[in-house]
């Protein structure tokens, strides 16, 4: 019993002795709200009538992997379901980030990465470091707004409805469905 004892009080000394503790923890400076500095993102002259000026037919169509996958699983074809959506022209478009998330899917997804490579996909070339897909759309769309965005991405969708001005294509009942495209720009499409 009274080895334990004096132990327990050695290592309560030892616990007491401990260099870190003799320094007072570093207080926080408060900033007052009024003083700092904001910075707020800079709305595009384009929106300046409630749509997007630079929306028109030919549309551009940024595609997102899933969306190819899932035009896949329900047997529509991409540039003929993107016209059939629009009533108008429309151009794919697919960046190297996307093309490379396909590549790295494997074998499973090949059938994807083939119509993908379809001569009439315009491919955009990305300068960022990186592959991660949703990102590269994001800041596409965040620097361009003459896109029309099309993903099945639950997470990309709410990331894209915080950028003001940029029209999101999903599938919903084995056919395409444009959100938020004003009528301005279309002539006579379906809403939602």
């Amino acid at each position: 019993m009274g080895k334990q004892k004096k132990t327990r009080k050695f290592a309560e000394v030892k616990r007491l002795l401990n260099p870190k503790d003799l320094e007072p923890p570093a207080k926080k400076q408060k900033v007052d709200p009024e003083k700092e500095v904001r910075q707020v993102e800079k709305q595009s002259a384009a929106l300046f009538f409630k749509h997007n000026t630079q929306l028109g037919p030919p549309y551009q169509v940024l595609v997102d992997t899933n969306f190819i996958n899932f035009s896949i699983r329900n047997k529509i074809d991409l540039v003929r379901g993107m016209m059939d959506c629009l009533y108008a022209e429309c151009i794919p478009c697919i960046t190297e980030c996307v093309m490379a998330e396909l590549e790295k899917l494997g074998s499973k997804y090949r059938v994807a990465l083939k119509v993908a490579k379809d001569p009439r996909f315009e491919r955009i070339p990305c300068s960022h470091k990186g592959t991660y897909a949703d990102d590269c759309i994001c800041q596409r769309i965040a620097t361009h707004r003459c896109y029309i965005v099309a993903t099945c991405d639950r997470d990309l969708r709410r990331r894209i409805r915080k950028v003001p001005g940029v029209p999101i294509m999903y599938i919903q009942s084995h056919r395409y469905n444009i959100e938020r495209l004003p009528e301005a720009t279309v002539g006579g499409a379906p809403r939602n």
